[in-house]
């Protein structure tokens, strides 16, 4: 893997709360490129305040790890196929047009969780990621998400548009 995370190359000045490493508050979730060159890696060990059911990692937690994980992946995948390195201008950006996931089996607290994600397909703008979330050795969710690559300065004044 790669010393430094994707989203410290290509957004250092990031706020997401999942990703960001400008918020304060957030989980800063760190992707990185797997030697294979296929898979995008991450590890997160759930805080206590992240807990479900007694013991269990809250399946929301989950959800925020694997859309954020995966976008990364997307992006990654942007910028190797147009042979430039995360970071370099103009800057990839994706949103999230559809989040699935599949829970497999309950997900353990105070086991560091692993992210393995892959670029399944593309077309055009569209982009499809599969990611796996591991507890230790076993496999408990499977994210199958879409994302769509953006124009980013656009989108708030899209959210905050009135419309008519």
């Amino acid at each position: 893997m790669h010393d430094i995370s994707l989203q410290d190359a290509a957004a250092p000045d990031g706020v997401c709360y999942g990703c960001g490493s400008r918020n304060p508050h957030g989980l800063h979730v760190k992707s990185r490129w797997h030697e294979d060159g296929i898979h995008v890696l991450a590890e997160h060990l759930p805080d206590p305040m992240h807990c479900g059911w007694p013991d269990l990692v809250y399946g929301g937690l989950l959800a925020m790890l694997v859309d954020c994980h995966s976008n990364w992946t997307a992006m990654a995948y942007h910028y190797r196929a147009e042979g430039r390195e995360p970071g370099s201008l103009p800057r990839i950006e994706c949103v999230t047009g559809n989040l699935g996931l599949k829970f497999i089996k309950p997900t353990p607290m105070g086991v560091t969780l692993s992210l393995r994600a892959r670029v399944e397909g593309d077309v055009g703008r569209k982009t499809q990621v599969i990611c796996e979330v591991y507890a230790g050795d076993v496999l408990t969710a499977i994210g199958d998400s879409v994302f769509v690559r953006v124009d980013a300065s656009q989108l708030a004044t899209q959210a905050h548009a009135k419309s008519v």
